[in-house]
């Protein structure tokens, strides 16, 4: 049972619903002291009231031009993506950022801005093996919902059912290590 959701801007859940990247780029929101991953497994929380439209690529914004066109969280939401971390970087370089800038749909200057807030932690690279929920459970949004926080705790009610991985196995160990490749020469391994 998966009982916690990782928020992150529709539109990346967008990007990773249909394979398009595997990677998010996190540190935390303004509510927490540092970005932490302590569930291996999770549900993705899309959202959609701080996205920026100008820091993600053209390209992308055409594609995802409907979850990057909504400005408010609903009430209710459908819990469509499950996640389970594969791997993460801590990053401090500048140049890590470039070296995953294909590897992801938002720009550079996204990452850039986010690895300049709070100097003294690093950006987290994390790799993500994403899968579609067929009858995805629906979380009734409350206030303790809200805030700048990355995680958040789902009622016991919101269970796991059937899914299906957006990406295949060799398709995704080819994108893993395409991310491995790219990080290798500025990141440990978390």
């Amino acid at each position: 049972m998966a009982e916690s959701a990782l928020k992150e801007w529709a539109v990346t859940c967008e990007a990773l619903a249909a394979g398009e990247q595997i990677v998010i780029v996190r540190k935390g929101g303004i509510g927490e002291k540092r970005f932490e991953l302590p569930h291996p497994s999770f549900f993705l929380f899309p959202t959609y009231a701080h996205q920026r439209p100008e820091l993600v690529r053209p390209d992308a914004a055409q594609r995802y031009a409907s979850a990057l066109g909504r400005r408010e969280d609903p009430d209710r939401l459908p819990l469509a993506l499950w996640a389970t971390i594969h791997d993460s970087y801590a990053i401090r370089e500048p140049e890590a950022l470039d070296a995953i800038g294909p590897l992801q749909i938002l720009t550079g200057d996204y990452a850039h801005e986010r690895l300049r807030w709070r100097r003294t932690q690093p950006l987290w690279v994390v790799v993500l093996r994403v899968w579609r929920v067929e009858t995805p459970p629906i979380l009734a949004v409350t206030p303790e919902h809200g805030g700048c926080v990355s995680w958040v705790d789902l009622p016991r009610a919101i269970v796991l059912g059937t899914h299906t991985p957006t990406l295949d196995d060799g398709a995704f160990a080819r994108a893993a290590n395409d991310v491995t490749r790219a990080l290798a020469p500025f990141a440990i391994s978390a």
